[in-house]
């Protein structure tokens, strides 16, 4: 073993993440002895809030939780409820809340791919550098994000934290000659995101590969969104058919766990890492991809999803990222061209004893929640697993992985601000939402 004084380096705060964390990561001669990613943002106490609320609370309370992916949060409480009242919303009332969704992943994708995580491909510190070189790139993400907006705002009455979100349904819902003109932008995003797809595509990306269970919602016969089925493809089963189970048995796989360096929870699946996420939706639903979109992942080099492959290079999650902006882009189009006014805008969703659960893919992976309800209605227990708390074992692995590869091929030669450069690039292939999570980079590097 090779001994060297002990360094430590710390960076006040993450680039390029929503949130704060820190990473502590130990070094022993040429080995990666131990890597702690510490969520230090304060508890939110959203699950406290609930507690003693009305049923007809939670969208709106938890849409505060982000304000980059609110709508995820507001549907999968939304869903929670529901299930809870013994009510289903189905019809052009469900296709309104996918098209809402669709809104949010194409603001949120668009955001992180080109915003907070391509610059780590083309050696630029951030967006403000790559539009020095690459305007026209820079350009087209932000037409798209727009467009996601424009739907939101359409939909949810405003862009950042929705108003028009109800359990049941919407406060109102549109007129189909309101959305037409939504329709025309997306078209015109349409070729904006296939564009994005060859532009990312065409990355340098080092050679990495997760072992990690993936885990994410399956919706027989379309992509999930905002409705599915919870499904495990091991990470020695890469190829073969998922395993799935009742939503209602969520909690008797997914475990969670508090560890001493962070504030968010840990999570396994059933005694294992796992890892969720558009990998994990990419290898589970890719064979209901839209043609467009499945041609595109094919052209980029993801393999055929239609027979099932699977991406397990975690730096290459921003080519899938890409791919779901198309599928969003064409779905909402379907959603607009297909859509009939409700004879209402809400289903009656009555008070009654019970507990419910909904669960919806965020743009940063599955979203879970989970509430009891007493016979009037208040809320009584509230259990919210968010994504990113969901993925930190993940993402330490994977920062492990990459630094370990790195010292095997560099020794020495890796100092500490090429080994920052390289966990922080680690760390947002998963674009992680740490706010989300407490419910990033401060990096300690401690070398023997």
């Amino acid at each position: 073993m090779n001994h060297r004084e002990t360094r430590v380096l710390r960076l006040d705060a993450l680039a390029r993440v929503e949130g704060e964390a820190s990473l502590h990561l130990r070094v022993e001669g040429d080995a990666v002895a131990e890597t702690r990613l510490r969520i230090y943002e304060p508890p939110r106490f959203f699950e406290a809030f609930l507690t003693g609320r009305g049923h007809t609370e939670p969208p709106d309370i938890t849409a505060r939780i982000c304000g980059i992916c609110p709508v995820a949060y507001q549907i999968s409480a939304c869903r929670a409820i529901e299930n809870a009242c013994g009510v289903t919303v189905d019809g052009p009332l469900a296709e309104l809340r996918r098209l809402l969704y669709c809104g949010e992943w194409i603001e949120s994708h668009t955001l992180h791919i080109y915003l907070l995580h391509a610059p780590d491909f083309v050696g630029r510190a951030d967006v403000v550098e790559l539009a020095r070189d690459q305007r026209a790139a820079v350009e087209r993400g932000l037409r798209m994000k727009q467009t996601g907006n424009a739907i939101l705002e359409q939909l949810g009455g405003r862009p950042i934290h929705p108003v028009n979100v109800r359990i049941g349904g919407f406060y109102r819902t549109p007129a189909p000659d309101e959305l037409r003109p939504l329709a025309e932008r997306l078209r015109q995003a349409r070729e904006d995101a296939l564009e994005t797809v060859r532009w990312v595509a065409a990355f340098d990306f080092p050679d990495a590969v997760c072992d990690h269970d993936l885990f994410a919602l399956r919706d027989p016969g379309r992509y999930a969104i905002d409705s599915g089925t919870p499904a495990v493809m091991t990470a020695d089963g890469h190829g073969g058919a998922p395993s799935e189970f009742p939503l209602s048995e969520f909690e008797q796989h997914v475990r969670e766990a508090q560890v001493p360096h962070s504030t968010a929870l840990t999570a396994t699946l059933d005694s294992r890492r796992y890892l969720t996420g558009p990998l994990a939706r990419y290898a589970v639903n890719g064979r209901w991809l839209h043609p467009v979109a499945a041609e595109a992942a094919r052209d980029a080099g993801l393999g055929d999803p239609l027979t099932g492959a699977v991406c397990d290079n975690p730096f290459r999650s921003i080519v899938v990222r890409a791919v779901e902006v198309v599928q969003a882009i064409e779905e909402a189009v379907r959603i607009i061209e297909g859509y009939e006014r409700p004879p209402r805008s809400a289903v009656e969703v009555p008070a009654r004893q019970g507990v419910g659960s909904g669960a919806t893919e965020a743009p940063r992976g599955l979203l879970y929640h989970r509430y009891a309800l007493a016979e009037d209605g208040t809320l009584t227990e509230a259990r919210i697993i968010p994504p990113t708390a969901q993925n930190q074992t993940a993402i330490e692995e994977d920062v492990r992985k990459a630094v370990q590869a790195r010292l095997d091929a560099a020794g020495p030669a890796a100092d500490d601000e090429e080994l920052t450069h390289l966990c922080e690039r680690a760390i947002r292939n998963h674009d992680p939402c740490i706010s989300c999570a407490a419910h990033f980079l401060d990096l300690t590097v401690e070398r023997r």
